[in-house]
């Protein structure tokens, strides 16, 4: 410790000393250039000086200074920020003119009367701050110091870095020699302007707009005078000064910048002195950086990987980082708030994020026709997996999108076979055996290969083998061995041909797997291409790619190009009203009877063998989702079944159990107030055979009943079997 000098007051007393060091080596850079027309002899005239002190340096560049980015919704409001450093660029007519004055009056109270270099300013600044033995008045002018921050900013290494902050006369005469450039380049106003956008306030505030923003929880163009003085005092050294952390200090030199204002005579002393009689009122307001904090983390997050894994941003990775955390982008996107809460909430209540049994529910949900993606839902928050209740990985998403692997869809696969079949112009009055067993032989991949597998397939329900189902009651049902016999009759390719014009690849973005189970749904998948190919039968067969981003603007207000969804028709229109006709009785009379949301829908259930996971997809004309439930630790490990979950039992979970419950919410509150959409009729072809339907059985009273009972218990309705998908291998 220095004799007689108190802890608190080192830190003051060294910035004090190295302060005035600084404005030693810029008086000798003074001394310097007030000799150079003698100092130059030999050949080397008093206008070649000139002419070095003018001339523009090669490589001078005021792009580059970070911005953060913005990511917003439909409705415009921000969904997530991201920045290297939190700036936001505003015009000079945003910046209150009392935030203007207090700077110009601590920093460089002569700037609009002189040049790149202000010798009597800093000849004055020298004398005081020597006189007084702290430094009160800034030595540099404002274009010095914006070139000073400039440097800094735009350096990359800790080389860059150092040589723009040294304190050395090479230093400064740089600096000059840049600011005499941009004198020329911009008006003062630019300049102050520039000046006030990359300067540092603090704690984490860059720009006067961030700093407003953070300590006062306003803009720069409301600020009072108290408050633009405390800002205007923190600049100088904003690690000692920032009102935060060191809020007796920050007073202080507001208190310093106030009676400079009135010194000069810019305000009355009477205002200054009120001024400096306020306490320091902070609102501070953190900005969010990042997807953590995001209301829609996991559509934020598909948002920030889109941007860095899409050769669209960039072509590297480093690259498309850059320009998401430094290139101040305005990023609109396709989340409508309505249907991403509804989705949220549904998922959250009947699969609660800290369930008992470590259970989770991932939604994604897409507008038929356009790709556009309204919501995304994960019932975690985005974190840590080893913390309880949260998550890194987006189940809702592929692997490119969110670290997901995907999961076995199970028998929503099955309307693929299906569009295949009444794309080949099957009636729905078209009837196949389902037996109690079937062995998956003769079956060919798009190679011409023979695939199968000796291994006997069956249907759980004892009553559902041994008879004939049609197209519509198989669908209803979810036959088994009905699908498979269907399968081989369209042929396995067509199916699988018919999957992947709908969108669909496994979420490790390899081609999908092609074997006999496929109608069972073996391949691991993600929600969002599910919801993306049920969305091409809302849509009339117009299949979209699933798009979050629609316009991406830079500071300069220049539109980037962004991906495409890329619209296109890959079906019939009359084969995907077929479909729709089919899959409404599903909520009606068929495993999902119950689940409807009081306006023409369709979907289907699935459910994974050993009841490793349960799914739904479903749609309206208006829109598309898919749910799936299961488990992180592995769905074989861990399954659902006699599943407790914070004290509510379900026996064996189905797709009906608890993801159609968590579709029926989500659309029913997602589409709440708008208008109601029908679909179209098919074709009358797919009735030369007659409707597919049975005939409704007579019912007592007590049979209803039982149903219903059975419904609510968990279990499935007649032919609601989970999807047995042995491990698929090569014929034998």
């Amino acid at each position: 410790m220095l004799p007689g000098m108190r802890d608190e007051e080192i830190p003051d007393k060294l910035r004090t000393i190295r302060g005035l060091f600084g404005f030693a080596a810029l008086a000798g850079v003074l001394v310097a250039l007030l000799l150079l027309p003698t100092a130059f002899t030999a050949g080397v005239s008093t206008r070649d000086a000139a002419d070095w002190l003018q001339d523009v340096p090669e490589g001078i560049d005021t792009s580059g200074v970070p911005e953060r980015s913005t990511i917003l919704a439909v409705d415009g409001s921000t969904i997530a920020t991201f920045y290297y450093q939190n700036r936001i660029d505003v015009p000079l007519d945003k910046i209150a003119p009392v935030v203007r004055q207090a700077v110009l009056a601590i920093e460089d109270s002569r700037f609009y009367q002189h040049g790149a270099l202000d010798s009597k300013g800093t000849l004055r600044a020298l004398v005081s701050n020597l006189g007084s033995g702290q430094v009160t008045q800034g030595g540099s002018g404002l274009t010095q110091q914006y070139v000073k921050n400039l440097l800094l900013t735009q350096a990359t290494n800790d080389t860059q870095r150092k040589d723009a902050t040294e304190l050395s006369a090479g230093r400064k005469m740089r600096e000059l020699r840049y600011a005499v450039a941009l004198e020329k380049r911009y008006s003062k106003d630019e300049i102050l302007r520039r000046y006030l956008n990359i300067a540092y306030f603090g704690d984490g505030a860059y720009g006067v707009e961030a700093a407003a923003r953070h300590y006062f929880s306003k803009t720069a163009a409301k600020l009072t005078l108290p408050e633009a003085a405390l800002l205007a005092g923190v600049v100088r050294y904003p690690y000692a000064y920032d009102p935060v952390n060191h809020p007796d200090a920050a007073r202080r030199r507001r208190d310093v910048v106030l009676a400079r204002m009135a010194e000069l005579g810019w305000i009355p002393r009477a205002t200054a002195d009120a001024a400096a009689s306020q306490p320091v009122r902070l609102h501070v307001h953190q900005a969010r950086n990042g997807c953590v904090s995001s209301g829609a983390p996991f559509f934020c997050d598909y948002v920030q990987r889109e941007i860095l894994t899409n050769a669209v941003f960039g072509k590297t990775r480093a690259d498309r980082e850059k320009v998401l955390k430094r290139g101040g982008l305005t990023i609109r996107t396709t989340l409508n708030w309505r249907m991403q809460k509804a989705a949220q909430r549904a998922v959250d209540r009947h699969v609660p994020p800290k369930n008992s049994a470590h259970k989770a529910a991932a939604e994604a949900l897409v507008e038929p026709g356009t790709g556009a993606i309204r919501g995304m839902a994960v019932d975690r928050d985005l974190g840590p997996d080893n913390e309880r209740g949260k998550t890194w990985i987006n189940f809702a998403a592929d692997a490119d999108h969110g670290s997901s692997i995907g999961m076995q869809a199970g028998s929503t696969f099955k309307v693929f076979t299906l569009a295949a079949a009444l794309q080949d112009d099957m009636p729905f009055g078209t009837m196949l055996d389902a037996p109690t067993s079937f062995t998956p032989t003769g079956y060919r991949n798009c190679d011409g290969d023979r695939v199968g597998d000796h291994t006997s397939l069956r249907n759980s329900a004892d009553g559902e083998g041994g008879k004939q189902f049609s197209l519509v009651t198989g669908t209803w049902h979810s036959v088994n061995t009905f699908f498979l016999g269907l399968e081989k009759e369209v042929g396995l390719c067509d199916t699988v041909r018919m999957a992947e014009k709908l969108g669909m690849r496994q979420a490790n973005g390899k081609p999908l797997e092609q074997y006999p189970s496929f109608t069972l749904g073996f391949n691991p998948v993600s929600p969002l291409r599910l919801a993306a190919a049920y969305a091409t039968f809302a849509a009339r067969g117009r299949y979209c790619r699933p798009v979050a981003i629609t316009s991406v603007t830079d500071t300069s207000g220049k539109q980037r190009k962004v991906p495409s969804a890329d619209c296109k028709q890959v079906i019939d229109k009359g084969v995907a009203d077929a479909v729709n006709h089919v899959l409404r009785g599903v909520l009606t009379k068929g495993t999902a009877a119950g689940s409807g949301i009081g306006r023409p829908a369709a979907g289907k259930t699935g459910t994974v063998d050993n009841f490793s996971a349960a799914w739904f997809a479903g749609y309206t004309p208006d829109l598309a989702s898919a749910v799936w439930v299961g488990d992180p630790r592995g769905g074989y490990k861990y399954p659902m079944d006699d599943l407790c979950m914070n004290g509510e039992c379900y026996g064996e979970v189905f797709g009906a159990t608890i993801p159609a419950p968590i579709w029926q919410d989500t659309l029913s509150d997602a589409l709440d107030g708008v208008p109601e959409t029908d679909f179209h009729e098919p074709p009358s072809h797919y009735f030369s055979m007659g409707d597919g339907e049975p005939e409704p059985p007579k019912k007592d009273k007590k049979d209803k009943k039982d149903k219903k009972d059975k419904k609510r218990d968990g279990n499935p309705l007649p032919g609601d079997s989970p999807t047995l998908s042995p491990s698929p291998g090569p014929a034998h």
